[in-house]
């Protein structure tokens, strides 16, 4: 601390003596800094809003049989031209072999946060004179209910699957007008059955509420002719940016298809990915509006003390001591400023969770200022601080003495 007593001494007064330079400069890396940290925690609160609701009732990672394709029956001879139309062959529903098995061994790997098999299909639900078409799902409910977190989307009744018993989405229980306890028929070609409304739920998405019923596991077989089978596997991972690696490896390991919610939300990917890049352009080009505005305030700090400089040098002061001064402004401005920005922008993220509102009146998504992200951003700051001092301080240092005093 002694090595720089002097410098940090000198530094201080002449900060003090150009009061209203320093203060606008203090504010206005107060302000890029609350700019920064403020846009960086709307995009990530933004983005991971988007996200939860995206792949809320959805998982990271799907594996299906591969689609069925039409084979010839007899190889083609060499000469023989290849046929210019070929019907596609109908999908239908195909068990994944082994499925117990595939199960056991994800749960195994590592970074997968859980695990479902069901069976599904279309079918027809049946209340009275009202009919809809349905997306049946026969699940094991413990493991599935981990996949979607279907406990948060809980509306009514309960989530308890015996045989029977259905869980159904509050749009599809009201367009056919139906409540917990209430009994449907349940049609899956020439299968059908009765079943017992045990609990309704929000999945987020309106389609999915008005199509979504899902069964007990075996039920699900056996509405679809698939004792014993599983037609999909489902997959929840604790990092949601890993799932497009994992399903890249699975599908090099396994005979199925294998998707991941990348694949499937294409458009979503890239929207996300324009929004980190425009977040960092503006980080960018705000750093360099903060260096520019500390560098040539301190430029005009240098021709305006050139005489102070000047009796400096003649008293002894080196021209490291020269520079360490002007590098300590820089310092000193980017600290206090990036101190002030933190604490600006956690005034405009408070400000945007209690004032900014939905048509519900709740609140548009949550928003947070990570205690990481505020100091990386300060750290940032202060540092482009020292570095737009660097010219200046050179300067500086390299003055004559005599021509200093002179001017």
């Amino acid at each position: 601390m002694r090595r720089i007593g002097f410098e940090l001494t000198v530094a201080v007064r002449f900060l003090r003596e150009g009061r209203f330079q320093t203060l606008l400069i203090i504010f206005g890396v107060a302000a890029g800094v609350a700019v920064v940290a403020y846009i960086s925690a709307l995009v990530t609160g933004l983005q991971q809003n988007t996200l939860n609701k995206t792949l809320g009732a959805q998982a990271h990672v799907v594996i299906t049989p591969l689609d069925e394709r039409v084979t010839p029956v007899l190889p083609r001879a060499v000469d023989e031209r290849p046929f210019s139309d070929l019907q596609p062959r109908a999908q239908r529903l195909r068990n994944l072999s082994n499925w117990p098995l595939v199960v056991a061994r994800l749960e195994r790997q590592p970074g997968v946060a859980a695990v479902s098999p069901l069976v599904a299909g279309s079918g027809l639900a049946q209340r009275g004179e009202a009919t809809r078409a349905v997306t049946v799902a026969g699940v094991e409910i413990e493991r599935y209910a981990r996949v979607v977190g279907l406990a948060s989307k809980r509306v009514a009744g309960s989530l308890q699957l015996a045989p029977g018993d259905t869980i159904a989405g509050i749009t599809l229980a009201s367009d056919l007008g139906v409540r917990v306890g209430d009994r449907i028929t349940l049609s899956t070609g020439p299968r059908s059955e009765v079943q017992r409304i045990t609990g309704l739920v929000d999945l987020g998405v309106r389609e999915l509420n008005r199509r979504t019923l899902l069964v007990p596991l075996r039920t699900g077989q056996t509405l679809f002719d698939l004792p014993g089978g599983a037609t999909q596997i489902d997959i929840t991972l604790d990092d949601v940016w890993a799932a497009q690696d994992l399903a890249r490896s699975l599908a090099q390991q396994l005979p199925y298809k294998v998707e991941s919610w990348q694949d499937t939300n294409s458009q979503l990917v890239s929207a996300l990915n324009a929004q980190s890049v425009s977040t960092t352009i503006i980080r960018g080009v705000v750093m360099m509006v903060v260096v520019l505005g500390i560098a040539s305030v301190l430029v005009v700090s240098v021709v305006q003390k050139q005489r102070e400089i000047g009796i400096l040098r003649a008293m002894g002061a080196t021209r490291g001591q020269v520079l360490r001064v002007f590098l300590l402004q820089g310092a000193l401005v980017g600290a206090i400023g990036s101190a002030l920005g933190v604490v600006l922008a956690m005034a405009l993220v408070f400000l945007f969770t209690r004032v900014v509102r939905g048509p519900d009146g709740a609140p548009l998504f949550d928003i947070t200022l990570p205690p990481a992200l505020a100091a990386q951003v300060a750290l940032v700051a202060a540092v482009a601080g020292v570095l737009a001092a660097v010219a200046p301080a050179r300067r500086a240092s390299r003055m004559d003495p005599a021509q200093a005093m002179r001017s």
